[in-house]
């Protein structure tokens, strides 16, 4: 069995799903009634920066979120079967991997954002923190790009 790589297996699931640009998540923030922005990073990503309305359900317990009888259930999510729900996350590599799960489990209208909060902020649109406080995109661009320890960084490229 060959092994996939990161990248390939999110670029499989991104041909398999629905990808919409910021613009078109803006627009439809706008214009679409019942829509749900599920924003799948870590709480601690969520919490420095999100679209405001956003729910967030870590990409680890999406599964269980999506339905009752689990602490993780979040009962909007499970409720949103039939809702246009828009998966959001740094770069749009975990949201298109969330949104092949979700199709699988019974979610009809999913799509990822591509891009992720990335592409949302190098748009100059709206974010706020935990506390609801706006959050300038100059200041959001040092939160969303983590910082690499030596040893996170492929060996191959080190040395070059």
């Amino acid at each position: 069995m060959s092994r996939e790589s990161y990248k390939s297996l999110s670029s499989k699931a991104a041909a398999e799903i629905e990808e919409i640009m910021p613009w078109d998540l803006e627009r439809m923030l706008r214009e679409v009634p019942g829509l749900i922005v599920l924003d799948v990073r870590e709480r601690s990503e969520f919490d420095a920066l999100h679209i405001a309305g956003a729910i967030n359900v870590p990409r680890g317990i999406l599964e269980a979120a999506c339905e009752y009888d689990y602490a993780e259930t979040e009962p909007e999510l499970v409720a949103a079967r039939g809702r246009p729900v828009v998966i959001v996350c740094r770069s749009g590599n975990r949201s298109a991997l969330a949104a092949v799960v979700m199709k699988l489990i019974g979610y009809e209208q999913v799509y990822s954002l591509r891009l992720g909060i990335k592409g949302w902020n190098d748009g100059d649109l709206p974010m706020v923190d935990a506390r609801g406080v706006a959050v300038d995109p100059d200041d959001a661009a040092h939160l969303i790009e983590p910082k690499l320890a030596a040893d996170q960084i492929d060996p191959a490229r080190r040395r070059g």
